[in-house]
């Protein structure tokens, strides 16, 4: 007899932190793909899963894992679904796995826009906890010629409808990402946004470019010069001590040359210190040579 299979269809991502989640796929690529430095979702054109689909997924992980209490939505940006369709979900996840606690998902800042505090209350009432958003910087600059297609003040206004409705979000801050000579006013324009936000957790991610990426030709053709390693790290080292709000740091992505966590702001001297150590004895080639030998995310 043929055991069932989950509809997954392209890349699946998930955040280190969601390994114990229940996977469910509810949509497939990105609504977005122009962001120049990203390859995670390369060739997989945009797909919406219908309910259909997505019921019959449950009933499969009713069966296998009636208890999950934990579910995560994937896709590069779920949220970027309707109002009411992500309740339908909502209601479907209720439904087939009654010991659920919370499910989150991928998300980006432009698929807040559309949802009013008071929808996104309901989709708190109903569990959904723990967005997941490639912010990447508040450098309005590098925003722009990221194709991001939005500015800081939007991060801003979006990531407070979260806060204003109790719904726990974590950030992604793309270290080096505005190249050479720009990682000190990116970590000073983002910390500067986050200051006034609430992020459950930040997660510095260095920015790693791969062949199928847009800026990778842009690297081919000297258009784009990649920040040095040791300027990665000087970067961060601004963006963490501009930090004043209590937060968690994740920055031990396979990305980061010196992997760090920690608490703030608990931790902050601690963090600072290690990144003060790594700054003063780690040479630019070996640090490099990490960079060169990451074959994948």
């Amino acid at each position: 007899m043929k055991e069932p299979q989950l509809h997954f269809t392209g890349q699946v991502w998930r955040p280190p932190y969601e390994a114990g989640s229940q996977l469910l796929q509810v949509t497939s690529g990105c609504t977005w793909h122009r962001c120049k430095f990203c390859s995670l979702y390369h060739g997989t054109p945009f797909r919406m899963s219908p309910l259909s689909e997505v019921e019959e997924d449950l009933r499969v992980i009713r069966q296998w894992q009636p208890r999950a209490r934990r579910v995560y939505l994937t896709g590069a940006n779920p949220f970027v679904m309707r109002y009411d369709k992500l309740m339908d979900i909502a209601i479907l996840l209720r439904k087939y796995l009654p010991h659920m606690e919370s499910f989150g998902m991928f998300a980006r800042v432009t698929d807040i826009a559309p949802k009013s505090v008071e929808e996104l209350k309901n989709l708190r009432h109903m569990k959904l906890d723990n967005l997941n958003i490639g912010m990447e910087t508040a450098h309005d600059p590098t925003l722009e010629r990221m194709n991001k297609g939005y500015h800081a003040a939007d991060i801003l206004e979006q990531l407070s409808k979260l806060d204003a409705a109790g719904i726990r979000y974590n950030v992604v801050y793309l270290n080096g990402l505005g190249g050479k000579g720009v990682g000190e006013a990116s970590a000073v324009a983002s910390a500067e946004v986050l200051n006034k936000l609430h992020p459950w957790i930040v997660n510095i991610v260095s920015l790693t470019i791969f062949p199928e990426a847009p800026l990778y030709q842009e690297v081919l053709n000297g258009t784009y010069e990649e920040e040095p390693e040791v300027e990665r790290l000087l970067e961060m080292r601004t963006f963490i001590s501009r930090l004043a709000i209590k937060t968690n740091i994740l920055a031990n992505h396979i990305s980061n040359t010196v992997p760090l966590t920690g608490a703030l702001p608990n931790d902050q001297a601690i963090i600072l210190r290690e990144l003060d150590r790594a700054i003063a004895l780690l040479p630019e080639s070996e640090l490099r040579g990490y960079r060169e030998g990451v074959m994948h995310l």
